[in-house]
């Protein structure tokens, strides 16, 4: 037993208040088949759930054994991840089903093909074991230098978003699965990206994004997640997962939500940087939050955030009842989803490429292209997300097998000279030149630039957010990479 493990040489805490406290708790973990021995000794003490990563994920049948090792330590512990869909997922070696981001099913504005796409996403979660996913996004994408919402909302509007929301919610429930909408009260409208720092939305009340959540909240979402954003006009000390305010008054009272409200990952910069993970974690479930996520895979975090609540608890600094309040919650939600479904009924696998082929705007002009050489430019993955990279030109090469191209994955030392070896293996073939958010990273703006005055005639794909001239596909996901590619070869 390592120090971080000892109980302090003080009163224990009667066993139910101490397996309450540990119902608060979603842990992160390393490793694909063996469960580590410190969280197999927190998951009985009554440890709430875990959250899976990439890095407990090598294949579809290695996943299920790995949840079934886990239930078969506790039945009603919640086995969770994030499964947003797009280009950011955990389970693309355990053959997920292949969909768009979010704003690209708004895009199409088709509710029952969200539903579609949210329905392979939970069967497939069915299938491995996994009965809670934290999504979707219920954020509004409001600024056009946010860094971190963008291609993962639904849209811009209010009530599309909402629409969206209801469909999703709906179908992710009927497979029996939990979801999660989140970032309450909304990230939409920060020019900041809370995983490296405190993100704040300076707008007035009325003005703030809660109506996609009122809609989560009428469609029967049974977890929010809370949002590490400052929001002065609700409370301007405290971010939303450490303020009383914002969900006492404003989430449990004015919008009546009874269901799980969990902290999105305390190890984020916004939480970790200003308060530490440990006092994060007691302040968040002190202000309403009933569990606390504490991705990583180092477990002695977790055991940290474990005994600052224990410690609470003890110095009366942490309110017993706050504490079986939350812990019953959490159990309500394990009632009704900690159990996988015997069996899994077939889902549409085709739903996520129609909705990324509906989903493309724009023309590629002046029209097909064939034995292109591409040249796709995307920032460096975020590793939060995991959004593994894909590229451009590997969804071209499986429509045209005469393309040739160049990914350049984050800004090169010498733009010019990437240009010039660009031009050089490119020689006399029509060019493509993709682009992913320009406007968020302008060294893509500036290479495209130097580009097309070298080369004039180059067809123009964006693939984040639109961007002037460009067909565009909402997206980086493989369905969207890949809708892209057949339009450039004019493959369907």
């Amino acid at each position: 037993m390592t120090h971080t493990e000892r109980q302090p040489a003080r009163t224990a805490l009667p066993v139910d208040l101490d397996e309450a406290a540990h119902r608060c708790l979603v842990a992160g973990f390393e490793g694909t088949t063996a469960v580590p021995d410190t969280l197999k000794r927190l998951i009985d003490r009554g440890l709430g759930g875990v959250i899976l990563f990439t890095r407990n994920v090598r294949d579809a049948e290695q996943v299920r054994r790995l949840t079934d090792t886990l239930r078969a330590l506790r039945p009603d512990l919640l086995v969770a991840i994030d499964n947003e869909g797009g280009g950011i997922g955990h389970l693309v070696s355990a053959g997920a089903p292949e969909v768009p981001g979010s704003y690209a099913l708004g895009v199409v504005d088709d509710p029952d093909l969200t539903a579609r796409c949210a329905d392979a996403l939970a069967g497939h979660l069915a299938t491995l074991g996994i009965t809670a996913s934290y999504a979707p996004v219920a954020d509004i994408q409001r600024q056009a230098g946010n860094p971190i919402v963008r291609t993962r909302a639904f849209g811009t509007e209010p009530e599309l978003v909402s629409r969206h929301l209801s469909a999703w919610i709906a179908a992710t429930e009927a497979r029996g699965i939990a979801s999660c909408a989140k970032h309450f009260p909304g990230h939409g409208g920060t020019l900041t990206d809370s995983h490296h720092e405190l993100a704040v939305d300076p707008r007035p009340y009325d003005e703030l994004d809660l109506g996609p959540f009122r809609a989560a909240i009428a469609a029967g979402v049974p977890m929010l997640m809370s949002a590490h954003v400052v929001f002065p006009a609700l409370d301007p000390n405290r971010p939303a997962t450490l303020s009383r305010r914002i969900l006492g008054d404003l989430l449990r009272h004015e919008l009546d939500f009874d269901g799980v409200l969990v902290s999105d990952a305390l190890e984020m910069k916004s939480i970790a940087d200003l308060y530490g993970e440990a006092a994060g974690a007691r302040i968040a479930l002190a202000a309403g939050a009933d569990q606390v996520i504490v991705a990583v895979a180092d477990l002695g975090v977790t055991l940290e955030c474990r005994d600052a609540l224990l410690e609470a608890l003890r110095d009366g600094v942490l309110g017993e009842e706050r504490v079986r309040e939350a812990a019953g919650r959490v159990e309500r939600l394990v009632e009704r989803y900690a159990t996988p479904a015997s069996e899994v009924a077939v889902w549409d696998a085709g739903a996520g490429l129609e909705a990324a082929r509906r989903a493309l705007r724009g023309q590629v002009s002046p029209g097909p292209v064939s034995g292109a050489h591409v040249v796709d430019l995307f920032p460096v993955p975020h590793p939060a997300l995991n959004w593994g990279g894909e590229d451009l030109l590997t969804a071209v090469l499986a429509v045209d097998p005469t393309a040739t191209g160049t990914a350049v994955n984050g800004e090169p030392a010498d733009l010019e000279g990437a240009v010039e070896d660009i031009l050089a293996r490119a020689g006399g073939a029509p060019l493509v030149v993709a682009t992913c958010d320009a406007g968020l990273h302008p060294w893509q703006a500036r290479m495209r630039e130097v580009i097309e005055a070298r080369r004039p005639g180059v067809v123009r794909v964006a693939t984040g957010l639109s961007e002037g001239g460009a067909l565009c596909s909402y997206g980086r996901g493989r369905v969207n990479l890949r809708a892209v590619a057949e339009a450039l070869v004019g493959a369907r």
